[in-house]
């Protein structure tokens, strides 16, 4: 039987409950809901409210379209990634889980959600804190933010400065969660001079615009960007771009933009789908300068995240980052061109992708992994050109500034499910970093696995409180460097690798 508790906020009291050790507390608003004319503009302080408020359900989820990255019904079924929450713009909601209220140093883990820039939530059964906050003496938040059109249309270059910030309404959302984090997590037990932002994919690229942003300056004091990195976002004229194309498909000129904050938010979600409908997926590696996504305005975000160069607002920002051996079998592995390929007509295949290089590149990796199918290999270039290459680059950067360690893993545990044609597939590595492996059914359900979650969750905790990830349960893990390349492989049995698949690793350093 649970027991209610009650704390109090910057804003008021709200009430949440005891589970097995863990204190949860969810839906608590972090700002004022984005509606009328709030929306497209940045975050407003959350209203006060009188008595006690129930926090005992997540709140509401962004506005999105479901199953954008068109999953077949297999995968669907085990792919539990997103809430089951109403979804509405009223959506800048908060869930804090800690281990206990006595006292206000520990490590607090601030959960970025994945989902590009247009999908996703923090109530997914995957990123439950609790577990993770029983393996050790933590806290955990997770949030839900503005998300596609609602969160970053870049309309002031064209509408003027009544939509000034549009383009980053749903990074600054979660600048004010961070804001909230800062004000109110010594109540819950965390510390607020020892927080950690990670997230995986869309969440992992959420955390490199962060570590850019001047406004989270000392908000956050270590990061983890997991599968997600992001090199280069959306300048001005790309952000531009989007916005006259959703301008377009609502049938409104520039004069009256004003009308967008009136329109019912479905007829903004149906014009967001046809935008969307003209990225490309060919066009992965260059996603983040497509579509809906924080548009660098100079001012709020001012440039990068790490192009030319890794951040100055978080140089001393340790960092650790890391990507899954075989990431894009969930978006490309049930495709025909991959489940038909053969050596001959993968160049071809593949020239979207890569261009002229096609056929030097296939060959090359075939020489380094001989023992792979094509639809291996295919996997495995389109997932390095895609995730891993640029999650490199992001740690030479970041090694390069020279301010804080970098750390460096790479998971390659493969899931049993389906036959196994996941491998270690994109969004794997979440329920195991949680501890949540009982309520991802894309883990399958071989009690082997579960070492391999303590062991990751340990890590996570170990760098959120440290900076280090190194723990007993692990090799020593020592920082990432030009000159070793050290990276852990997280699987079964974890060991140390020095610059694993070098040959592979230098085909993309050549195109930079």
């Amino acid at each position: 039987m649970s027991a209610e508790i009650i704390i109090e906020t910057t804003a008021g009291r709200v009430r949440g409950t005891a589970e097995r050790g863990v204190d949860i507390f969810k839906g608590i608003p972090y700002a004022a809901p984005p509606l009328a004319d709030r929306r497209f503009r940045p975050p407003e302080k959350p209203e006060p409210w009188a008595g006690v408020r129930d926090a005992q359900a997540y709140g509401n989820m962004a506005v999105q379209s479901l199953n954008v990255f068109a999953l077949p019904d297999d995968l669907l079924r085990i792919f539990t990634l997103a809430g089951r929450q109403k979804l509405d713009e009223d959506c800048l909601y908060l869930n804090v889980w800690t281990s206990g209220r006595r006292g206000s140093h520990r490590p607090v883990l601030f959960w970025c959600h994945g989902g590009a820039f247009i999908t996703g939530s923090g109530s997914s059964p995957w990123s439950d804190g609790a577990n993770l906050c029983r393996l050790d003496d933590v806290v955990v938040v997770s949030f839900n933010h503005r998300l596609g059109a609602l969160g970053y249309l870049h309309l002031e270059d064209i509408a003027g400065d009544d939509f000034a910030g549009g383009g980053l309404a749903g990074v600054l959302d979660i600048v004010a969660a961070l804001e909230w984090v800062r004000d109110n997590i010594a109540r819950f037990g965390g510390d607020p001079r020892n927080v950690t932002i990670f997230g995986e994919s869309g969440g992992g690229a959420k955390v490199s615009v962060l570590m850019a942003m001047p406004s989270a300056k000392g908000l956050f004091h270590k990061a983890i960007v997991q599968s997600g990195p992001a090199v280069q976002m959306a300048d001005r004229d790309d952000g531009t771009k989007t916005a006259r194309q959703m301008l377009d498909h609502l049938g409104l000129d520039i004069a009256h933009a004003g009308e967008l904050r009136n329109m019912p938010v479905a007829k903004l979600l149906e014009a967001q789908v046809k935008v969307l409908a003209g990225v490309s997926r060919a066009a992965f590696a260059d996603r983040r300068r497509l579509g809906f996504n924080p548009v660098i305005d100079g001012r709020l975000f001012p440039g990068g995240p790490f192009a030319p160069h890794a951040p100055l607002a978080s140089a001393h920002v340790p960092l650790m980052i890391g990507s899954n051996k075989d990431e894009m079998t969930l978006f490309l592995g049930h495709m025909p061109w991959i489940t038909e390929a053969t050596f001959g007509n993968l160049p071809e295949a593949l020239t979207p992708y890569l261009g002229a290089r096609a056929a030097e590149i296939v060959d090359i990796y075939r020489k380094a992994q001989p023992r792979l199918r094509p639809d291996e290999i295919a996997i495995a270039i389109v997932s390095d050109q895609g995730i891993r290459a640029p999650s490199l680059l992001m740690a030479e950067r970041k090694l390069a500034q020279g301010g804080a360690p970098v750390f460096v893993y790479l998971f390659a545990w493969e899931t049993p499910v389906l036959n196994g044609r996941l491998r270690s597939c994109h969004t794997l590595e979440i329920p195991f970093v949680f501890g949540n492996l009982e309520t991802a059914e894309l883990t399958g359900s071989d009690p082997a696995r579960l070492p391999l979650a303590e062991t990751m969750g340990r890590a996570w905790i170990a760098f959120a409180r440290n900076g280090d990830p190194g723990h007993s349960g692990l090799p020593t893990w020592p920082a990432y460097s030009a000159s070793m390349r050290t990276t852990m492989i997280f699987d079964t049995v974890c060991h140390l690798d020095i610059d694993p698949f070098a040959a592979e690793r230098r085909v993309w350093e050549s195109k930079r």
